[in-house]
């Protein structure tokens, strides 16, 4: 997906909000806000959003000397979506549908994504996983989903945030567990998950863990380690998790399931939704779908 001219404020919000997680300090404040402006006038609208993401957290990490801004809210998520994870796989595992009711609770936990938030509201949590049960999923969607599932002999799994891994666990229960590699970032960007995220979920203990090899808060392939594109060319199902891969992925000939919250007016635009609405779409690379339509 392109960069469009409504994500420029959002960079710009995105870099500060980080720069103030880290100091108080307004002459270092101004050192990286120049600097992302600068960025910005350069910004190359073809790339993707998270392109810009990973040049912003650089300078971040340049100027202020911290590898990890968002270090303490991923450690404060991962403990908040552990306390709900014992509650979650009851309901989950009562009702009529679990790997459906599963699939919702994955998406829901989507929301954790401190490119978007300004603050870990633990209500913001609570109430995206009780609208989840009642939104809106296409039934179609769902069942072509479980049947991809079903035949896939190598499932790649791309996770998104930390926190959100929690809810990731509740699906991969619901899923063939022997066939899933769960993939996290290679380096810290913004709350994405790591390795370590993954062994505070208990997803280690679960399936293989293996890293993009890259600081992209989504996944763009030529920037991924060659293990992590063997990987994603060997695997015939791939999970994607939140905006970052779908705004990096969507337009990637493979078998890609997107499931993510929309959370901004260009995603929904893309997804054909609304703010706020569950997503679980099967990717369609747009040079086949406009063959399509025409």
């Amino acid at each position: 997906m392109k960069t469009y001219f409504d994500c420029i404020p959002c960079f710009i919000h995105q870099a500060l909000k980080a720069v103030r997680l880290l100091t108080n300090d307004e002459s270092v404040q101004e050192d990286v806000m120049r600097q992302i402006l600068h960025l910005a006038d350069n910004l190359d609208l073809s790339a993707s959003p998270p392109a810009m993401g990973r040049e912003i957290h650089r300078v971040i990490r340049e100027i202020t000397g911290n590898s990890d801004p968002f270090k303490s809210i991923k450690e404060q998520s991962n403990q908040i979506a552990l306390k709900y994870y014992p509650l979650l796989k009851e309901r989950i595992e009562q009702s009529d549908d679990p790997f459906v009711t599963a699939v919702r609770v994955a998406i829901a936990g989507n929301i954790i994504d401190f490119a978007k938030l300004d603050r870990l509201d633990e209500a913001i949590i609570q109430k995206a996983i009780n609208d989840s049960f009642t939104a809106h999923l296409s039934r179609d969607e769902l069942n072509a989903f479980r049947r991809n599932i079903t035949q896939a002999q190598n499932i790649l799994y791309l996770g998104d945030n930390a926190g959100e891994i929690v809810f990731d666990r509740l699906l991969i229960e619901q899923m063939p567990v022997a066939k899933i590699i769960y993939a996290v970032r290679g380096y810290p960007v913004i709350n994405d998950v790591t390795r370590q995220d993954a062994v505070v979920a208990g997803l280690a203990d679960m399936v293989e863990i293996i890293d993009s090899g890259a600081d992209v808060p989504g996944t763009i392939l030529e920037t991924c380690s060659v293990e992590f594109q063997e990987r994603f060319k060997k695997a015939d199902l791939i999970v994607a998790k939140g905006q970052g891969n779908y705004e990096t992925l969507n337009d990637v000939a493979q078998n890609i399931y997107f499931l993510l919250k929309v959370k901004c007016p260009v995603v929904a635009a893309d997804t054909q939704s609304d703010v706020g609405a569950l997503v679980l779409q099967k990717a369609v690379p747009r040079e086949l779908s406009q063959g399509v339509a025409s």
